[in-house]
């Protein structure tokens, strides 16, 4: 056995060499064939001598995820699971149980059930807290608990769920589930159409013509669209997308990197749909990749007035590379950049700081670039909008209060102790909620550090070292009562945007996503800021000029 598994692994040692030394892509071919051999002759070792047995491909998938941690966080090896999950994204369908699910160590969250689709036949809520998947408990599941929900159509799937502190179960037939790019569109007022780019897959485009078509039937004449939240998804149908509204042949992003054939320029290459109706795009810092292209292209060629908050910054472009065994990866393989030449990447992951922590490029280290019309607009942190909106940007405290789940948890709390609202139409939380979400965030014990707290908490680390802290201690301690009033304050300061972002996962667990988009015509800040702008055709265009 001993000397099969020896044959095993030199075998693939002898092909790499082989390749390797035929091949001259690469100088310094001689260091990796160095180290592949190390790393080989370690497998060995470690898999024939541990004191308890080891699971080979267990070890390796942690080497390799490992290994590409030092990277960049784009830059990913998939098992065949993973690779299966990869292909459900991109695709924009897939089989299971409709529903957006968190996957934890032990349990699996429904975030949200999507409307009449099998979760949400089964009775499924968002906060379900699912312990068990047939006979597998999920705290005892190795591998991502989340696959085993899926299955093919027509198969059902037992799911025991925590609800409210009680144990309940409940058959889930799965179905097909057609996750659409573009969930929504409406019209805001007599002119003014709406719609929402939700993800960027092998759909989106054709989605969105569809869409402006429909609006532009029913009496549209300016468009407002929404790519806040979008992650990003397929190059070629930011292109695409873009390509509805600017003429042929136009550039619309260009990639760069070290591998000559990985430089490209893309170009829209289709008859556009509309060329001059007025377009406001909304943006935020979860809007990102393929959501900036497309609202970067549009800015650089003063196309569109960008309105919101700096997008996410995502400047690097990925591709997947096939590999044995039915796996593959997905590595990050150059930059893109803007029709004007910027590249809107934000964080440097090749220079960290003293934690190993990606640093972000500095306003003061941004570049200048030009517009078609001549505008300045600048690189290096996301897209900048060009009215940009205190509301749209969270805070720091808002965002710690989102990172840890309180604005969700609040959600699942409120839907089962307060009576459902009647109407979508004219729903408000009252002030007295604000009061109620504090007492919450306090009974959850949040809690919210600011880098000036861990400044001088590093700072009084020193001061013990050097043996002065007594004679700091008490101004120590008022600082950070002082901080401590300060971040009393800052969730009262940020009451609007936090009553917001409450009022919208509370509507969302009444009246679903469809409700939610509904919601956001009828009484959304930004949506209300891109319709006043293209009221006034003066106004619009002073922002393009």
């Amino acid at each position: 056995m001993r000397k099969l598994l020896q044959k095993r692994i030199l075998i693939p040692l002898l092909a790499l060499t082989i390749f390797f030394s035929g091949t001259a892509f690469k100088n310094d071919f001689f260091e990796i064939a160095k180290q592949i051999e190390i790393f080989t002759t370690l497998f060995k070792e470690l898999n024939m001598n541990y004191v308890d047995e080891t699971n080979p491909g267990d070890l390796m998938d942690t080497a390799i995820k490992s290994m590409l941690k030092d990277l960049d966080p784009y830059t990913n090896y998939y098992n065949e699971q993973d690779v299966e999950a990869s292909r459900i994204n991109n695709a924009g369908d897939y089989t299971g149980i409709g529903a957006n699910v968190l996957t934890l160590k032990d349990k699996l969250v429904i975030v949200e059930p999507y409307k009449d689709y099998a979760a949400d036949k089964a009775g499924l809520k968002a906060g379900d807290e699912i312990i068990k998947v047939d006979n597998v408990v999920v705290a005892n599941f190795k591998d991502d608990a989340g696959n085993l929900l899926q299955g093919a159509a027509g198969t059902s799937v037992n799911v025991t769920y925590v609800r409210q502190g009680k144990t309940e179960t409940t058959t889930i037939k799965r179905e097909a589930v057609d996750i659409h790019a573009v969930p929504h569109y409406s019209m805001v007022n007599e002119t003014v159409g709406y719609i929402v780019l939700r993800k960027f897959n092998a759909k989106t485009s054709s989605e969105t013509i569809s869409a402006l078509r429909a609006l532009k039937n029913q009496g549209a004449k300016k468009l407002i669209l929404d790519l806040r939240g979008n992650p990003g998804g397929l190059l070629r149908e930011a292109v695409n997308v873009t390509n509805i509204f600017v003429p042929k042949n136009q550039l619309v992003v260009t990639t760069k990197s070290k591998v000559k054939k990985y430089n490209k320029t893309y170009y829209t290459s289709k008859d556009p749909i509309d060329t001059e109706i007025p377009l406001v795009v909304l943006i935020d810092g979860s809007s990102a990749s393929a959501s900036e292209i497309v609202s970067g292209a549009l800015q650089d060629l003063d196309r569109a007035v960008v309105i919101g908050a700096r997008s996410f910054g995502k400047g690097l472009v990925q591709r997947p590379k096939k590999l044995t065994y039915g796996t593959q990866m997905k590595i990050t393989i150059s930059r893109y950049y803007t029709p004007s030449g910027r590249c809107i990447q934000a964080l440097d992951y090749w220079n960290r700081d003293e934690n190993g922590k990606a640093t972000r490029v500095k306003q003061e280290n941004y570049n200048a670039f030009k517009t078609k019309k001549g505008r300045t607009v600048y690189d290096g942190g996301g897209v900048q909008p060009d009215l940009e909106l205190d509301a749209t940007k969270l805070s720091p405290i808002t965002k710690a209060i989102i990172n840890d789940n309180l604005i969700f948890k609040y959600g699942t709390e409120y839907y089962y102790n307060r009576t459902a609202p009647s109407a979508l139409e004219g729903f408000a939380l009252p002030e007295s909620e604000f009061n109620n979400f504090k007492s919450f965030l306090q009974a959850n014990n949040f809690s919210y550090e600011t880098q000036t707290e861990k400044a001088f908490a590093n700072a009084l680390s020193v001061a013990e070292e050097e043996q002065i802290s007594n004679a700091i201690n008490k101004d120590y301690s008022d600082l950070i009562s002082a901080l401590d009033r300060y971040k009393n304050k800052a969730i009262d300061d940020n009451k609007t945007q936090i009553l917001s972002l409450l009022s919208d996962e509370i509507v969302k667990r009444y009246f679903y996503r469809e409700g939610l988009y509904t919601y956001y015509v009828a009484s959304n800040y930004e949506i209300q800021k891109g319709v006043e702008i293209l009221k006034n055709p003066s106004n619009y265009q002073g922002y393009l000029d």
